[in-house]
């Protein structure tokens, strides 16, 4: 495959929404051994910007936001979450991912603690918070996804699009100032993906600050604020929804849409 030229890489639009960073990432870049997966990423994402990445697989899209909270190690550049920039020491990482809840393809819940223990289990441990206290926050969120039906059941028991509703749940218990989304909707069955996007677009609106690595280009249409494409560890692309999927200005960004979404 013949690398995107750096001259091709675009940058069509600034943030959209007025406030300060909440993530800023800077000449960030990525190897595993000789394979180089992420190429001098910048990024700037401000408080209550919703920003969807897209791209091939093996573009770096999910790489990139595992470095955010430090799930994967990177070799160069700089992260800052919320002021806290990040780096090896445990110290900086607790503290940066302190701010931030993740949901990932699978749902990572355990699967012998009920619905409700899965949701305050880190509350009490992490952050001292009661028992009390943790499970009236848990039913906060397990209503607000529409699950606090299921509080005492088993993750077994429970359909994949519930069991990532949990999860969204979970990591909203913790009282993030970010979400990371890794493909929340990849593992479930075609007619479990609305009930998980109709929960992440109320986020939306409800001011979270997010960033969505997913191939759910009608979601990102009508829900981002700004679409960052990648291919080969690179941006190549950003733009508002609009520009992006009415007006792509890179032939890789063509190609990619029409293969989605007979662009």
């Amino acid at each position: 495959m013949t690398r995107t030229n750096t001259a091709e890489q675009l940058d069509l639009a600034p943030a959209v929404n007025p406030g300060p960073s909440m993530i800023s990432i800077t000449g960030l870049n990525k190897w595993y051994g000789n394979f180089h997966a992420l190429r001098d990423v910048d990024l700037n994402v401000a408080t209550g910007e919703i920003l969807v990445v897209c791209g091939p697989s093996g573009s770096g899209k999910s790489t990139m936001i595992r470095c955010i909270n430090h799930l994967e190690n990177f070799q160069k550049g700089h992260i800052q979450v919320n002021g806290i920039t990040l780096t090896s020491e445990a110290e900086s990482v607790s503290a940066v991912r302190s701010e931030i809840g993740m949901v990932f393809q699978s749902f990572n819940l355990f699967p012998h603690l009920s619905v409700m223990d899965n949701l305050t289990l880190a509350p009490q441990l992490v952050q001292g918070v009661s028992s009390a206290e943790a499970k009236k926050r848990a039913q906060v969120y397990l209503e607000r996804v529409r699950i606090a039906e299921h509080a005492d059941k088993y993750p077994s028991q429970l359909s994949g699009g519930q069991q990532q509703r949990v999860a969204i749940a979970r990591a909203l218990c913790m009282n993030p100032k970010v979400m990371l989304f890794d493909e929340p909707t990849s593992a479930l069955d075609p007619e479990m993906v609305h009930e998980v996007l109709d929960v992440m677009s109320e986020l939306a609106t409800d001011g979270m600050t997010m960033i969505c690595v997913t191939h759910e280009m009608g979601f990102a249409s009508k829900v981002a604020d700004r679409v960052l494409f990648m291919d080969q560890g690179q941006v190549i692309e950003q733009a508002t929804p609009a520009e992006f999927f009415n007006n792509p200005q890179t032939e890789r960004a063509r190609k990619f849409l029409s293969q989605i979404i007979g662009h």
